[in-house]
């Protein structure tokens, strides 16, 4: 299994790309700018994307990716997400307004879209001994983790979350989890506005940590720009003791 770190930012700017893993060039786990650096090869190989939620820092480069491959690809693209996911981006994103509508076109019977709402926990066989399961977390919409199983091992994916008991109790009852992509958007000095807004500090992530009986490499992401240095100080101390790295586009993870 081989996943691509397209963008792991909080935002955007030079070399800053938005959330979007590519998963063995053909799977996509949420569709941040950073679909926006695939060429349109790259993009045509794409069949399903599987979407933590409905913010736009994570489903833009669908809206783009669809507009590119409308009359370019035979197969439909499945994006597979909650019923609350795909309500708020057929309601504010492909509404005819904003974008145009690629789950009604060509045809609704042969649209390049189609929607599938997904209950949080379901699985999904991905073929050669790999599966995805969902996994709640709490942010400021309805929104998702996944897990992904391989025979290389388990790599867990928590999209934009704070504190969360759901979260840390299904983690914790996998029977192995070797790597785990965390969300850690604001320094210390901002827990406020991280508690508000949904995203991990070093010091909450910390001591959310000392609750997993599993002890997987660490991938941090989502950091919001500007806030880049200093997190990775007080990372060294809120995190000494893991294995630890703080994500950057292109990055690539093998199981």
């Amino acid at each position: 299994m081989r996943i691509r770190v397209l963008g792991c930012s909080g935002g955007v700017g030079p070399d800053l790309r938005t959330t979007s893993l590519l998963l063995d060039e053909e799977i996509l786990i949420d569709a941040g700018t950073g679909v926006g650096d695939l060429s349109l090869s790259e993009m045509s190989r794409i069949h399903r994307v599987f979407l933590t939620h409905a913010h736009l820092d994570h489903v833009c480069g669908l809206a783009f990716m669809a507009d590119n491959l409308f009359g370019e690809v035979q197969h439909p693209i499945e994006v597979l997400a909650t019923p609350q996911t795909i309500g708020a981006i057929r309601t504010h994103l492909f509404n005819w307004q904003l974008w145009p509508d690629f789950s009604e076109l060509p045809s609704k019977d042969d649209a390049l879209l189609r929607m599938r709402e997904c209950a949080v926990g379901e699985r999904h066989d991905l073929g050669q001994g790999r599966d995805i399961q969902s996994f709640e977390v709490l942010h400021t919409v309805p929104a998702v983790g996944y897990v992904l199983r391989s025979q290389g091992g388990v790599f867990a994916f928590t999209g934009d979350t704070g504190s969360c008991d759901s979260m840390w109790d299904f983690l914790n009852a996998l029977p192995r989890l070797d790597k785990l992509m965390i969300d850690i958007a604001f320094p210390d000095e901002l827990a406020d506005l991280g508690r508000i807004s949904r995203h991990y500090t070093p010091a909450v992530l910390a001591g959310d940590l000392s609750r997993l009986r599993h002890r997987p490499e660490l991938l941090l992401t989502h950091h919001k720009p500007g806030c880049e240095d200093s997190l990775r100080d007080e990372c060294k101390t809120a995190l000494q003791g893991w294995n630890y790295s703080h994500l950057r586009r292109g990055t690539v993870i093998e199981l």
